[in-house]
């Protein structure tokens, strides 16, 4: 028997929708080469790679282009499936090890939270070309650890968002969010996210970023739960909890697609 791949859309509760992300369990540590290979065979934004280990799982994520040191929608993916498959029980909190340190996640009902670090950002004179890469005019700019933030003044400009990715490609950033308080009722504030130079020219719902999101829309909006949607094509919903130094992201997660590896 080969070796099964899961593929599972995360930050949403119905198929077709959210972030798809490819989860490998590996029976032992894989060759990098291998695995970046293989994430660029799913061709998907993230592809997750899991070795069970004292503690929990060594937990690695790959583009089809780069390994990344953070994901979010992959890392709730993984868990999903560790649950699923009964590799670990229901009441048990999934532990990864990571590039980023120990993460958790832990179901609460019909959900699944993450515990994530805090990406504080701060405000920076932009790089030339980013507000025309974008097409905006941007209210704010800041950066992060692996991003831009761009606040924008609508949800509707958010939502008619057409970069130039070759010109965003050209940026040493992992990628760039673009946010706005958000118009539609039940949500605090959306966002869309953009990395070209990672080989995703848009993400459709990114975990990582709201580590960075939700501190800003914290100090914003005066409050520290928060409903975000990231208006992507696919779309999707996520629960944000601001803590001191942590972030705890909620999502939903729905598995699309089982296969088999045959080499």
């Amino acid at each position: 028997m080969g070796l099964k791949i899961y593929q599972v859309d995360a930050f949403t509760d119905r198929p077709f929708a959210g972030n798809p992300a490819g989860v490998c369990v590996l029976p032992k540590p894989a060759d990098e080469t291998w695995m970046q290979n293989l994430a660029r065979e799913m061709n998907l934004s993230e592809t997750a790679f899991l070795v069970k280990q004292a503690g929990g799982f060594n937990l690695r994520w790959f583009t089809p282009s780069v390994e990344v040191e953070l994901c979010g929608h992959a890392t709730l993916a993984s868990a999903h499936v560790l649950w699923e498959t009964s590799l670990i029980d229901q009441k048990e909190h999934a532990r990864f090890h990571t590039l980023s340190g120990p993460l958790s996640a832990r179901k609460v009902g019909d959900w699944i939270e993450l515990d994530f670090p805090l990406l504080p950002q701060r405000p920076v004179t932009p790089p030339p070309g980013l507000a025309e890469a974008l097409g905006v005019s941007p209210v704010y700019i800041g950066q992060g650890r692996h991003d831009y933030l761009v606040e924008v003044a609508s949800e509707e400009t958010v939502r008619a968002l057409n970069p130039n990715f070759g010109e965003l490609r050209n940026l040493k950033v992992r990628g760039v969010i673009v946010t706005s308080k958000a118009v539609m009722p039940g949500y605090d504030f959306v966002s869309r996210f953009f990395a070209p130079g990672a080989g995703i020219d848009e993400d459709p719902v990114t975990g990582s970023a709201h580590c960075c999101l939700g501190p800003y829309w914290r100090d914003k909006l005066g409050k520290d739960e928060l409903v975000a949607y990231q208006a992507s094509k696919r779309g999707g919903t996520v629960r944000v909890r601001v803590g001191t130094d942590r972030v705890y992201l909620r999502g939903q997660a729905v598995t699309v697609m089982i296969g088999e590896l045959a080499v």
